[in-house]
């Protein structure tokens, strides 16, 4: 049986504007031995799915360090997505750092014990059946795709760091939070920072919900500074565009989007 827990659905009343946060857990990205991709990968489905990603952190394969950022995460957003840590190998030690955020002791779920030796054609060890420890009161999220199931905690989803795994399993939860999307409109400029920085202060005095980023380039690229405007109000967003267009020194408007 599943351990007793609770589905943490998104309501209609706050489907507007959802938040999630991502712990990547893991020496081996802190050194640089492994390049996290998980990361990128998340920012960029979650934000189709119309998902604000308000906080990106690593932290190393330490109990506290794991237990003090899912806390954290999980009372500041809708809901937390880990990476990494979920194996059978002594350094995997995400399971039980969620668990401690909550005050959960770990308890070998049956269900995922029976998966795991099922798997594992019955020759399932005390290293596979590691996998099988989970916090209680987690419960198991299933996905046709793939055997293993999500072990979420709350509002925690534990997901494993092997990219072939997170990205499905990351794309079922995007689903499940799917939100209003956010519209995005696009400004290619001539003109250095320093130069429309000005226009940027007072377009966003005017539209204080907009979110304006200024990105410059110093490549061979054909224009010096590509600004991003973005909300999930379409006419918000046209009012704010159509206004900083208007500011901006026409010859420095190379082209829009």
């Amino acid at each position: 049986m599943c351990g007793v827990g609770r589905r943490l659905e998104p309501t209609r009343s706050s489907m507007n504007r959802r938040s999630c946060a991502l712990v990547v857990v893991g020496n081996e990205i802190l050194s640089g031995k492994i390049q996290d991709s998980n990361a990128f990968f998340a920012a960029r489905e979650l934000r189709a799915a119309g998902v604000a990603l308000e906080r990106i952190v690593v932290v190393p394969d330490e109990l506290d360090a794991i237990a003090d950022e899912v806390r954290g995460c999980a009372a500041r957003c809708d809901f937390v997505v880990t990476s990494g840590g979920v194996g059978p190998t002594h350094d995997d030690l995400t399971l039980e750092g969620v668990g401690r955020a909550f005050g959960r002791k770990l308890i070998l779920n049956q269900e995922l014990a029976a998966l795991i030796n099922e798997h594992s054609s019955g020759r399932s060890n005390p290293a596979r059946l590691k996998m099988a420890e989970i916090p209680e009161g987690a419960i198991l999220n299933h996905a046709s795709e793939l055997w293993f199931p999500t072990v979420q905690l709350e509002n925690v989803y534990i997901l494993p760091g092997v990219p072939q795994l997170f990205e499905p399993k990351l794309r079922m939860i995007a689903e499940r939070y799917r939100s209003d999307p956010f519209f995005i409109r696009v400004i290619y400029t001539s003109a250095t920072e320093s130069i429309i920085a000005a226009y940027l202060n007072d377009c966003m005095a005017r539209f204080p919900e907009l979110m304006l980023g200024s990105y410059p380039k110093f490549d061979d690229a054909d224009y010096r500074v590509k600004l991003t405007l973005e909300s999930k109000d379409r006419d918000y967003l046209a009012r704010a565009f159509d206004y900083l267009v208007g500011l901006l020194p026409r010859e420095a408007v190379l082209r829009t989007q």
